[in-house]
């Protein structure tokens, strides 16, 4: 992952009276989003935190470990350990990787036989949130002081609901977003289909599910699709883009980080 300039120092947001915060960017933000990253540094010090961005991150492995490569992925584990184990908070918008991090690093660390490691994976984990969790639950807010004016319709990812378990964190943080029309998606629990490997092992049917997923956007009429993981923001828009829907994809930290000063 590559480091920011001066990523390693922590940046502190005016009047900062927050606790101190490392980001977990995630690949994935990191080499193709980095406005998610950005957005949610802005958004966790306008909201009174000590930032850290620490510059030895690196991807959290889920790829490796989901396709059976455990003993590739243990280094990922270790690093993250590193990186991250002196830290009281780590935040990262997206509920894949966080799942990830808290599901399948301890039990990585499991099967190697490395209790120490299985240990430290475990206490780290229990420090890391994914960014509506964090807002809400640690920081006890619902309205962020967000401003986007448009017409827009929300995805849950699967991860982010089935694994990292945010409930309906991200619906509220939207809800009270100001000049925002937010019409609810049918079938919105529904995969989208890329699955990481998935899509690359079953792309027929990988491409149906996203034709499904991006026809339930369109009948909404939102000028913009909203979610907590850009993977499947990445999917369903390059579905979208294809069907000249005009419909784009926004992560939910980028609405967030928003505001009606900043727009003026």
């Amino acid at each position: 992952m590559t480091a920011r300039p001066g990523a390693h120092e922590a940046r502190r947001g005016a009047g900062a009276t927050g606790p101190r915060v490392a980001v977990f960017g995630t690949c994935i933000n990191d080499t193709m989003m980095p406005q998610a990253i950005h957005a949610t540094v802005t958004l966790l010090e306008r909201l009174g935190c000590t930032v850290d961005y620490p510059d030895r991150q690196a991807c959290c492995g889920q790829v490796m470990t989901n396709t059976g490569y455990f003993g590739e992925a243990m280094g990922t584990v270790t690093n993250y350990v590193d990186s991250f184990g002196d830290y009281e908070y780590i935040v990262g918008p997206s509920g894949s990787c966080v799942g990830s991090v808290r599901e399948q690093h301890p039990m990585l660390a499991r099967w190697a036989k490395d209790r120490a490691l299985e240990r430290d994976a475990q206490s780290v984990a229990s420090r890391t949130y994914e960014l509506s969790e964090f807002i809400v639950d640690v920081l006890g807010v619902t309205d962020v002081g967000a401003y986007f004016p448009h017409r827009v319709t929300y995805h849950p990812t699967c991860h982010s609901m089935r694994v990292a378990k945010v409930g309906d964190r991200p619906m509220r943080l939207l809800e009270a977003v100001k000049g925002m029309t937010l019409v609810p998606l049918p079938f919105a629990e529904q995969c989208c289909g890329f699955g990481g490997t998935f899509s690359l092992k079953n792309p027929d049917v990988s491409v149906a599910m996203a034709s499904d997923k991006a026809r339930h956007v369109r009948s909404t009429d939102a000028e913009y699709l909203i979610a907590a993981d850009n993977a499947c923001l990445m999917n369903v828009g390059g579905m979208l883009h294809r069907q000249h829907s005009g419909i784009r994809t926004i992560h939910l930290a980028e609405v967030l980080a928003q505001t009606e000063e900043a727009a003026l």
